[in-house]
């Protein structure tokens, strides 16, 4: 199933270009497209609407929203941020005249058994997400530039990826794996899936996650330039820092192991949380 929504000149071209030439000597601010917000909206339906589904989604520019709802089908709503100076400003080439406004996302959504796949071909411009999907669902989302992730009410096994912004998981459910480098990385589980392991990383920025009191971890914790900070009853692993050695062209390089190591509840899957400049945190839910 293949749902598309695509910006074309209309048939025949002869009479699209001439009028697009019509318009653009008519009204000088048509070739100003691109300093307005351009929105658009998919709506896919799942193959199995009563079972739980996937969604992946990667954008170059922008930030991606993603929030669970009652509803059955996926809702996807996107807008072109506006540019802030005019590319009208820029000569065209051997007196042409710009015809497109370059304002297209080309946003297509793809199902297949419940799985979604979402891609777009607007790269120049930064592209903003705001997606809903039913409550039970897995998430791969990631994100490069000039742009938040934030992930809200769901509950699956949910994976995201961010260079130069934060990661917000509020009120989720299961499992995470979060990577970001220039930016904060919060979040805040509901419930947490028994046995599975979980990591939360960032470079810079802090690290600040929230479990239900019951929930079951073996913890591995690491600041560089921070504090490791918890309310947690832990159960720290004194038997650690260890000191490792190894052989190196007949020298040898002896190193310690700055992780700080524990259990909550009893223990259970790994939980790793990380960062180089910032404070972690692991909290207990209220």
């Amino acid at each position: 199933m293949n749902y598309s929504i695509r910006m074309a000149f209309a048939h025949p071209v002869r009479l699209a270009i001439l009028a697009l030439l019509l318009l653009n000597h008519a009204l000088p601010g048509f070739a100003q497209d691109d300093t307005k917000e351009v929105k658009e909206q998919l709506v896919v339906a799942l193959s199995s609407p009563n079972k739980p589904g996937s969604l992946e989604v990667g954008l170059v520019n922008g930030s991606i929203q993603v929030t669970g709802y009652n509803g059955k089908d996926v809702v996807i709503d996107a807008s072109v941020r506006a540019r802030k100076s005019s590319r009208s400003e820029q000569p065209a080439p051997g007196g042409m005249r710009r015809l497109s406004a370059g304002t297209s996302l080309n946003l297509t959504a793809e199902e297949k058994n419940n799985r979604i796949e979402i891609s777009t071909e607007s790269h120049a411009r930064s592209i903003d997400l705001n997606i809903k999907v039913p409550q039970n669902f897995s998430l791969k989302i990631s994100t490069v530039n000039n742009g938040n992730i934030t992930v809200e009410n769901v509950a699956g096994e949910i994976e995201v990826t961010n260079v130069n912004g934060s990661i917000t998981l509020n009120q989720v459910s299961g499992s995470a794996l979060a990577n970001t480098v220039n930016g904060n990385l919060i979040a805040t589980f509901k419930n947490v899936k028994t046995g599975s392991p979980m990591a939360f990383s960032t470079l810079n920025g802090k690290v600040d996650v929230t479990f239900p009191s019951n929930a079951k971890a073996a913890l591995k914790m690491k600041s560089e330039r921070g504090e490791v900070y918890s309310d947690f009853d832990v159960e720290v692993d004194k038997d650690r820092p260890r000191v490792t050695r190894t052989n190196q062209n007949g020298l040898y390089r002896i190193s310690t192991d700055e992780w700080t190591y524990g259990k909550v509840n009893g223990g259970g899957a790994e939980v790793m949380m990380k960062t180089f400049n910032g404070n972690v945190y692991l909290r207990k839910a209220k």
